[in-house]
């Protein structure tokens, strides 16, 4: 007896259950509200058009719901399991007593549910799908979770419900049901409209959930919303920009802007109070400040091409920028080490030590050697090469490879040998083997000069190592004036005092002349290399001034004149030394002195008878 009257219960909670209206999302009454009206015969295009812009303006609202409450959403995603479970007990329940049109009704509300189920479930995958590392690893996601729909809803689409919506008969369990399959139909609509906007604005999504992960994605979508932006952002989508993307640029720019100083903070405060670095901290500070600010606008630039990719990484980027972090590791250390190595040079007197200037030198050169090669490596590595390969290659295919191209390696060693020495650079005078010009290009090959005749001269650069080379710009002042002067026999050696005392006054005095009290500065006061070296002798400063009496010729009494001009410029040594010449003739003649010039005296001796 209970039995029977839980089963009439069960019957009648189930009929009223079937009676009701299905329970659809806000969001999907208002976009079949839209096809129906689009769907109706007397609407015109520009009808057809508002509700568009309509339909586009709930579907973006909607969007901009889910992103701003994803993880709600994900969590508490409706799944209709009630509903459904309910209805397919119904549905058996009226298939065994026969209510054909009950059945009909009850079969297409499920219909609905399902979809409306299936719905859900694809927002949800596309929400879980949108924290790929790329886009286009999240678009192919995207491709799966839409088919993966379709094919499920298709299945709910075979049956023809044409001769069910043809029945006249009276009977409300059948308009119910008609009523249901009308909107099973604009709900397949909606859902192939879904799908068309979920690929609409698939990018746009997949920005937002990147601003989602700083927590800013409320912030992101009001600024989206404002009327300006809206303007502006369809403009700046050609060059894959936005207005919260620009935004987000300058924030970025201005925080790494601010960041630098606390870099430069830490460093003092941290790192140079190691008792290894401490005393060097100074030095240090001033040589790789430079690096340092290089080094964060790279990381600006690199942060800015991450926010303009939509917050993902590309791989030939990011192994670029490795590379690029690669080299100022290895120019930050270089400079480290150098520094280190020059003041500790200099604070020592290191003369007084059995070590040799010229190993010490050399000692510095190699670790120089050993931290470019660990920089090399470690770019190397960033860029995806096969570093066991590379270091197995130098062995015996290495000595086969070299014995064949012995030239070409003759000539790479002398590249090496030419940009690691120093001897000359690119725009500089030499004169090598019997060719005089200036320096072209340094290749890797050969070193192309231009000779003072116009011509292009290439010398391997293999010949540098075994000839010798004269650098007639490596100096930063004097070129020297170097004249022999002579007088009459007939002079007197007062008036040859007084003239060598002259010239020497005026070459002191001269404006063009070098002497021990010009001022000059060394090209490399901030040379990140320590050497022992006189820099004078190594950057060309030659400041003599000689004037004195200096032989008895044939014909003359010489006087010998050597200095040097400030400028190394041929022109002005030319215009100095014409100067010179013509004060020295000034003085010649007020001191009573003729030049002399090659003569020859005959002497008629006579014999007494």
């Amino acid at each position: 007896m209970k039995k029977r009257v839980f089963v009439v219960l069960f019957i009648l909670l189930s009929s009223l259950l079937s009676r009701a209206s299905i329970h659809y999302p806000e969001f999907v009454v208002n976009q079949m509200s839209i096809v129906e009206k689009m769907d109706e015969s007397n609407t015109t295009s520009e009808s057809i058009g508002e509700l568009l812009q309509e339909q586009n303006r709930l579907y973006e609202e909607s969007m901009n719901f889910i992103m701003s409450n994803k993880k709600k959403f994900i969590e508490n995603v409706e799944q209709y399991e009630d509903e459904i479970f309910s209805l397919n007990k119904v549905m058996t329940i009226n298939r065994r007593a026969g209510n054909t049109f009950a059945v009909l009704r009850d079969e297409v509300a499920l219909k609905i549910y399902l979809i409306l189920r299936s719905q859900n479930r694809m927002v949800k995958s596309i929400l879980i799908a949108l924290d790929s590392d790329t886009l286009q690893a999240y678009e192919t996601k995207l491709n799966d979770i839409v088919n993966s729909n379709q094919e499920e809803v298709q299945k709910y689409f075979t049956k023809d419900y044409a001769q069910v919506l043809a029945l006249n008969e009276e009977s409300k369990i059948l308009a119910i049901a008609k009523k249901n399959i009308h909107e099973l139909r604009l709900l397949e609509t909606v859902n192939a409209d879904l799908i068309a906007y979920i690929y609409k604005f698939s990018p746009k999504m997949y920005r937002l959930n990147k601003y989602s992960k700083y927590h800013l994605i409320s912030v992101a979508i009001y600024i989206n919303s404002l009327s300006l932006v809206e303007v502006l952002n369809p403009i700046l989508a050609s060059y894959g920009l936005s207005v919260i993307k620009l935004i987000s640029m300058l924030l970025l720019i201005l925080l790494i802007y601010f960041f630098r100083k606390v870099v430069y903070v830490s460093i003092e405060r941290y790192i140079f109070k190691i008792d290894l670095l401490n005393k060097y901290s100074v030095e240090i500070s001033q040589k790789i400040k430079s690096s340092l600010e290089a080094l964060i606008i790279v990381i600006n630039i690199n942060m800015l091409i991450y926010v303009y990719l939509d917050f993902s990484s590309v791989e030939v980027i990011t192994r670029f920028f490795n590379i690029v972090y690669g080299f100022f590791f290895t120019l930050i250390l270089y400079k480290v080490v150098n520094t280190i190595a020059k003041v500790k040079l200099y604070s020592e007197n290191i003369n007084k030590s059995n070590i040799k200037n010229d190993l010490v030198n050399v000692g510095i050169k190699i670790v120089n050697f050993i931290i470019i090669m660990i920089g090399v490596l470690i770019m190397l590595f960033f860029a995806g090469v096969n570093l066991t390969a590379v270091l197995s290659g130098l062995g015996i295919g290495g000595f086969a490879v070299a014995f064949a191209a012995k030239d070409t390696i003759s000539n790479f060693f002398g590249t090496l040998s030419i940009l690691f020495s120093d001897v000359f650079s690119q725009g500089d005078w030499i004169e090598i083997d019997g060719h005089q010009g200036v320096v072209v290009e340094i290749g890797l090959r050969v070193t192309t000069i231009r000779t003072f005749d116009n011509a292009l001269i290439a010398i391997p650069n293999g010949t540098f190592a075994s000839n010798d080379v004269k650098n007639w710009d490596k100096r930063i002042l004097g070129r020297r004036i170097k004249m022999h002067i002579g007088v009459k026999y007939d002079s007197k050696s007062e008036d040859i005092k007084s003239a060598i005392q002259a010239i020497r006054v005026m070459l002191d005095a001269h404006p063009g002349i070098a002497t021990k009290a010009t001022k000059y500065s060394h090209h490399n006061e901030k040379s990140h290399t320590a050497k022992l070296v006189s820099k004078d002798d190594l950057e060309g400063v030659k400041n003599n001034l000689l004037v004195y009496l200096d032989n008895f010729g044939d014909s003359s009494i010489n006087i010998l004149i050597y200095c040097f001009s400030k400028s190394v410029r041929w022109v002005d040594w030319l215009e100095t030394k014409e100067d010179v010449m013509h004060k020295i003739m000034a003085i010649l003649e007020a001191n009573n002195l003729e030049f002399a010039f090659p003569s020859l005296s005959i002497y008629n001796e006579t014999q007494e008878s």
